[in-house]
């Protein structure tokens, strides 16, 4: 089941807007091009700002992603039909041969659920040639990143064309780890509608992760400091062997 912030249209449609800036997406696009990747699967594609990076690369993309609204967005974006859309989790990919499978952002830690996680490594080994690779980043636990997820923080206002003037904030709801629980709120000024959208992500410890890894059958290649958030993240390189 999607986050409000992805899943309800009208949260959806602002998401972009409110996160202008995508400078993380930019080592998936290097490695990428670093794996000389020419067929991509990008699992949790959102509203599919990464896939179209991509595509506008020449890339044969396939974007996954459970939230329609967030798919609908994606859809009607200019150059859209170079990606093939899919609307469902990893359980509901067709048969694929890719290169190179991404978990961009929050993607691996959004999915909480241990038992969708195991499927969803799954999902992605078989979806992926002998020798192609699985890169994601997860948050390291020990940086105990939701201290600083509070409204001081993190408030902000923006005018969205069409749209109008919309405040945003999140607040912190639970941290029971290796869950995590927390609030974003949005107030739209047109009508004053207020929206809420409650997300759950799991803090995985590294050596977790590498023992769910190797437990589906990926070697794992490089454990990676993640460039926008140095000392603070895991980037995992992981591949399909070529035997496998």
């Amino acid at each position: 089941m999607a986050d409000a912030c992805f899943g309800h249209p009208r949260l959806a449609a602002i998401y972009d807007p409110l996160h202008p800036a995508r400078g993380d997406l930019d080592p998936y696009v290097r490695l990428a091009t670093e794996f000389g990747a020419r067929r991509v699967l990008d699992i949790g594609c959102g509203t599919g700002v990464f896939a179209l990076l991509l595509a506008e690369r020449g890339v044969e993309v396939t974007g996954i992603d459970p939230a329609r609204a967030s798919i609908d967005v994606a859809r009607a974006k200019p150059g859209a039909d170079r990606v093939r859309w899919i609307c469902g989790d990893a359980t509901a990919l067709p048969p694929l041969r890719v290169d190179l499978v991404t978990m961009t952002a929050n993607v691996a830690q959004a999915i909480s659920d241990p038992w969708l996680w195991q499927k969803t490594l799954r999902a992605a080994y078989a979806s992926l040639r002998p020798g192609g690779c699985l890169v994601f980043e997860s948050r390291d636990p020990a940086r105990r990143a939701w201290e600083e997820w509070n409204r001081e923080s993190s408030y902000k206002v923006a005018d969205i064309p069409g749209v109008g003037r919309v405040e945003s904030w999140v607040q912190l709801v639970e941290v029971s780890l290796p869950l995590v629980t927390f609030r974003w709120s949005y107030v739209f000024a047109a009508d004053g509608q207020i929206l809420t959208s409650e997300s759950t992500l799991r803090f995985r410890e590294r050596s977790e992760i590498e023992g769910d890894l190797l437990s589906q059958g990926f070697v794992v290649d490089d454990i990676r400091d993640a460039p926008d958030r140095p000392g603070k993240e895991f980037v995992f390189l992981v591949r399909r062997p070529e035997a496998g």
